[in-house]
């Protein structure tokens, strides 16, 4: 039997620093854009108008880019996605208990 080991890639583009800050910006501004959301749920609260499919189908897709992050090696990919993973599922466990 022949066993794979899957291991993340040694190969790191080089991006013009201008790609970088792009990038960097990118990612700080959807990270902490949740940020509001997460103070106001558990202020008010109330997650009554918050979609529970949209909350759950973010959550699924911002752990998967984790998930991708980790398997390239990418620390930005995967810092960014994994703070917003944890975000996204604070509102979504508020919503579970607050509705």
């Amino acid at each position: 039997m022949v066993h794979r080991t899957i291991r993340a890639s040694s190969k790191v583009a080089i991006l013009h620093p201008t790609i970088e800050i792009i990038g960097a910006l990118a990612a700080l501004i959807t990270t902490l854009g949740w940020i509001p959301q997460v103070a106001k749920v558990a202020r008010e609260r109330r997650a009554g108008d918050i979609s529970l499919f949209a909350t759950g189908s973010i959550a699924t897709g911002v752990l998967l880019w984790t998930l991708y992050g980790l398997l390239i090696g990418s620390w930005p990919v995967i810092l960014a996605n994994g703070v917003t993973f944890l975000f996204v599922v604070a509102i979504l466990g508020m919503k579970l208990r607050f509705g």
